[in-house]
């Protein structure tokens, strides 16, 4: 249990990370709140193994999660899926689930910070792996593709 606020803030790569359940023996899932400054992009990249969910708490931030027709488009925001789909541009209680193998990203394009509730389960992937600022850096050049 935790009381408000609680937590290890993590920082690195502009975003400030408050974890909030480490990953491992006890759970599946590593938890964080993100706080996600203006004009942050994570870039596209995928994980091969493992899940992720992301939920917007405050502020509006684009996402994406979805195998895109062509990866040589160099901005994430232009991609669009075999069935039609583009990013969603999210408010509060928007989500967006990532599978494993699935490209996603996200970026706060605002000028007001944005909040995200976060889980991640990677197999095999210690909490020292978030405590890296190499982690947070953001991926824009790496996606074709970043894997993990």
């Amino acid at each position: 249990m935790l009381p408000p606020g609680g937590g290890r803030l993590i920082q690195g790569g502009g975003v400030d990370v408050t974890l909030k359940v480490a990953g491992g023996e006890n759970a599946l899932a590593s938890t964080f709140v993100s706080r996600i400054p203006p004009g942050y992009d994570v870039g596209a990249h995928v994980h091969r193994h493992g899940e992720e969910l992301f939920y917007v708490l405050e502020g509006t931030v684009d996402l994406l999660a979805f195998e895109p027709v062509d990866r040589g488009v160099s901005d994430w925001h232009d991609w669009v899926a075999a069935d039609g789909r583009s990013y969603l541009r999210g408010g509060p209680g928007s989500v967006m689930f990532v599978p494993s193998g699935v490209p996603h990203a996200f970026s706060n394009l605002s000028d007001k910070p944005a909040r995200l509730f976060f889980q991640a389960a990677h197999p095999g992937m210690r909490i020292t792996s978030w405590n890296s600022p190499n982690y947070w850096n953001p991926a824009r050049e790496t996606l074709r593709v970043r894997r993990w």
